[in-house]
């Protein structure tokens, strides 16, 4: 409680105290708005990127937008559009019913979260690890997605529920399962559904739910969970299917203008070996859509047949088999602010408050300028890292899988998740846009670091690292 509370007051001066704060829209706001009825106000043209918006239009006519990507967010999206017209306006919309939305479900995480890291106890370490909680999670470099159209805010939530619930199985923080079990079914395929590039998280989450096999007195209901893991494969496959054809184009382009061509003294070279012309080392660097003149338009018939169709997945890794140094050397690269949370090319604050155009809150971001900075920026580390963290964990595992108890096993595997979240996702991220957008398309990584910080800290704190069992006189609830 003491937790919730203090994310409370810290996150709802942040986002509802005018002059409210946020993140600009950095172009990809259009995504949630106009399939979902809401269009930016002609006066809001010229604040792209440098200040937050706190009111849109609602369309009163026929909405001809078609929904430009398949995503989960929309539900949220129209229950804010569906509060703001109940108590605010039916023509225009404030963001902050948006963020209120969030920022209720997001409190009920941290509790949760909260809850499940400190059971059963309570004493002095137990309120350092809420304290813990709230400075790690209730960073404004998270809250401040609140009051955006972007995805990120969804899926940053949902992974604090998945965490949370599987945690809270494996500690019998309450005595009926099943209403967790359900909470981590549904906020998984929220998260796989948010998002296409989480799709490929189907495939972690399901090694997860193999945990909850392991749980006594449950075999009956070992079917309805192995249901839930086919379901949890299925939402990703669907996921990935609804991949339009312009938005793969866009990825795959920036793959080899952001990924190919960089980290290489000779693409040219490299390109006519791999079997595609050399003329296209020109484009390093370049974006699917341009700001600038460029000779050869990316969108256009000839790109797409004499090098997008040459450069699919299965071209791009048999490319990095044969260039080893330069996919590790686009990994760093991936890796050295993979704990910036901060999106530093949007403003966040309102027009006409006195501030700077992109100019940066400075309101409770003490612990993601810290790893931010200090965090070790080599892909390397982070695979020491998971290798040790996955070892200690097994130590857990093969004690209590020995003596029958179910608690190790179910928290090993969930931390094995988290693992190769943290090993894979840079991978993937390279694969799919090279160096583009890496902030965005690594935003569950930090997250799921996060998590498995606060989890060692806990572990150690609570002396249950290699011992599950909460001994008779280390029980604190009455």
């Amino acid at each position: 409680m003491m937790a919730m509370i203090l994310a409370a007051m810290i996150s709802g001066i942040l986002l509802f105290i005018p002059p409210i704060h946020g993140l600009a829209d950095n172009g990809d706001f259009y995504r949630a708005m106009n399939s979902n009825g809401i269009y930016r106000l002609p006066t809001n043209y010229s604040q792209f990127l440098n200040y937050v918006i706190p009111k849109f239009g609602i369309y009163q006519y026929y909405n001809e937008n078609s929904v430009p990507v398949f995503t989960s967010q929309a539900v949220i999206v129209k229950f804010a559009v569906f509060l703001n017209k109940l108590f605010y306006s039916k023509t225009i919309f404030d963001i902050r019913f948006l963020a209120i939305i969030y920022y209720v479900f997001f409190l009920g995480a941290i509790y949760l979260l909260t809850k499940s890291l400190v059971f059963p106890y309570r004493r002095i370490r137990s309120y350092v690890v809420a304290l813990l909680i709230v400075f790690i999670f209730a960073d404004s470099s998270f809250t401040l997605y609140f009051n955006s159209f972007f995805a990120e805010p969804g899926m940053y939530i949902v992974m604090l529920y998945s965490f949370s619930s599987i945690l809270a199985i494996s500690r019998d923080c309450y005595k009926k399962r099943w209403p967790m079990i359900l909470l981590f079914f549904g906020s998984t395929l929220f998260l796989l559904t948010i998002k296409q590039q989480n799709a490929p998280l189907a495939l972690t989450f399901s090694v997860v739910a193999v945990g909850l096999m392991f749980l006594p007195n449950f075999r009956a209901r070992r079917f309805a969970i192995f249901a839930g893991i086919v379901a949890l494969i299925f939402a990703g496959a669907f996921t990935y299917s609804k991949i339009n054809k312009e938005f793969n184009n866009v990825n795959q382009y920036q793959s080899f203008t952001h990924g190919v061509l960089m980290e290489t003294d000779d693409p040219g070279k490299k390109l006519s070996k791999a079997g595609v012309d050399s003329q296209y080392s020109l484009m390093r660097m370049q974006e699917y859509y341009p700001k600038t003149y460029d000779t050869v338009r990316p969108s256009s018939k000839y790109v797409e047949k004499h090098l997008i169709n040459k450069t699919g997945m299965g071209w791009l890794i048999k490319y990095y088999i044969q260039n080893p140094k330069q996919f590790i050397s686009l990994l760093n690269v991936s890796t050295q602010d993979i704990m910036v949370t901060q999106v530093k090319a949007v403003g966040n604050y309102t027009r006409n408050t006195g501030h700077k155009p992109k100019e940066h809150v400075k309101y409770f971001e003490l612990y993601s300028t810290y790893v931010g900075t200090f965090f070790p920026n080599k892909y390397g580390f982070i695979c020491l890292y998971a290798f040790g963290y996955t070892i200690v964990y097994a130590i857990s595992c093969y004690l209590d899988f020995r003596k029958h108890r179910y608690q190790g096993v179910i928290r090993f595997l969930l931390v094995f998740g988290l693992v190769t979240i943290i090993i894979f996702i840079p991978i993937i991220s390279v694969l799919a846009a090279g160096e583009a957008d890496l902030a965005k398309h690594q935003f569950i990584v930090p997250i799921t670091l996060d998590l498995t910080i606060i989890l060692f800290i806990s572990d150690i704190l609570h002396h249950r690292l290699w011992n599950t069992v909460v001994e008779d006189g280390e029980n604190d609830e009455e």
